[in-house]
């Protein structure tokens, strides 16, 4: 694995300073090989709507990116017009990807200002875009690996999408599965830098730390990983940050840097009111999910309690349920959408609980185990 340039962080003097106040995660965009056949995928599977479009039509030469939404969520993809581009390279080292996660922000020019400050490296400085819906302003900073955080001001804009998107409106409109916004989304870094990305995210973003697992919390008999979970201030940006454990085998985060060429986005947690039906339509479309073994449901309810759905629905999807101090959650994890074992999707639905999990990491990580046993990767 090449060697990662970690940065140098400089210590908040005050954490109680919002300094970097979020209004929630504007959009993913991912790199993709083929954004018109990315877009169509999110469309038909994953039931998002179609929104805003640009390319050569509305005058770029270099790439073209589709932009569809459901509920709050609004995901950009993206692919290059030719040959020996970034976009292309970055596609060509880590497949189809996570490049940008853009966080909605009342102040672009002071998001980048504080964050470079305390040791981000710019990636975008501070720029106004602007056509006949207004402006937009724009800034960005380098995180783990290859993905970055652009910082978005669109207070003064009522277009679409951003300048130089104009709306696009297809036939092929598909019904939604009831997504409704981002929960969270998870990295993957290399072995030992957890621990500076933790810092990262607390000293140069202002972020807290929720909750924090090690190998005795995810391990198997084979595999083991340890994470910790960062959440803004007003807790709508949660990233949960995986880092490698010494295992008997390979583990998944393994096995996600060798084929992602390093640290990137792991999963997009997405949420539901009604994780049941959710699910249920993703796989009427085709959609497929880990299954963990039927066992799992066999001392459920002996060990979260009282839930509200139907022990059999939650068996026959393979839906999985947790409980913490505030409540229990119900979630399921997609195989991956790509050629290569890296990017899935989490469907989450929260009925008062603030954890993540915790109580199915083994079962979970056995089915990821499983499928890693069928690629030949453990």
């Amino acid at each position: 694995m090449e060697t990662l340039e970690l940065p140098e962080t400089k210590p908040v003097s005050d954490s109680k300073i919002d300094f970097l106040p979020l209004n929630g995660t504007d959009y993913i965009e991912l790199y993709v090989a083929n954004a018109r056949q990315s877009a169509h995928y999110f469309q038909t599977a994953f039931g998002f709507q179609p929104l805003a479009h640009a390319g050569l039509e509305t005058g770029w030469r270099d790439c073209e990116s589709y932009v569809v939404v459901q509920g709050k969520i609004r995901l950009v993809l993206t692919s290059p017009l030719h040959g020996g581009t970034e976009i292309g390279q970055h596609i060509d080292k880590h497949g189809d990807g996570v490049r940008v996660v853009a966080l909605w922000v009342d102040d672009a020019t002071s998001a980048f200002e504080e964050t470079v400050s305390r040791g981000a490296a710019p990636f975008m400085v501070p720029a106004r875009e602007e056509d006949t819906n207004g402006f937009v302003v724009r800034s960005g900073i380098h995180t783990y690996g290859d993905t970055v955080h652009i910082f978005v001001e669109r207070s003064q804009y009522k277009g679409v999408f951003l300048p130089g998107y104009q709306a696009w409106q297809p036939e092929y409109q598909p019904e939604d599965v009831g997504l409704k916004y981002v929960d969270h989304m998870v990295g993957n870094v290399g072995w030992n830098e957890m621990n500076t990305w933790v810092s990262f995210y607390a000293n140069v973003m202002g972020f807290n730390q929720l909750v924090s697992f090690d190998d005795k919390d995810i391990s198997t008999d084979y595999t083991a990983l340890m994470s910790k979970v960062m959440s803004n201030g007003n807790g709508r940006i949660k990233f949960p940050i995986n880092e490698p454990a010494e295992g008997k085998k390979k583990s998944q985060v393994e096995e996600y840097l060798d084929f992602y060429g390093g640290p990137g986005i792991q999963h997009i947690a997405v949420a539901t009111d009604d994780i049941v039906k959710t699910v249920t339509d993703l796989r009427d479309r085709s959609v497929e999910f880990l299954k963990v073994p039927d066992t799992y449901y066999d001392d459920l309810l002996g060990r979260v309690g009282h839930i509200d759905e139907e022990m059999n629905a939650l068996r026959s999807l393979g839906i999985l349920v947790d409980r913490d101090d505030e409540g229990y959650l119900l979630q399921i994890f997609t195989k991956p959408v790509g050629p290569r074992p890296t990017l899935f999707f989490e469907i989450i639905q929260r009925k008062g609980a603030k954890s993540f999990g915790k109580g199915n990491f083994k079962a979970l990580f056995e089915a990821i185990e499983h499928e890693q046993e069928l690629r030949g990767t453990l």
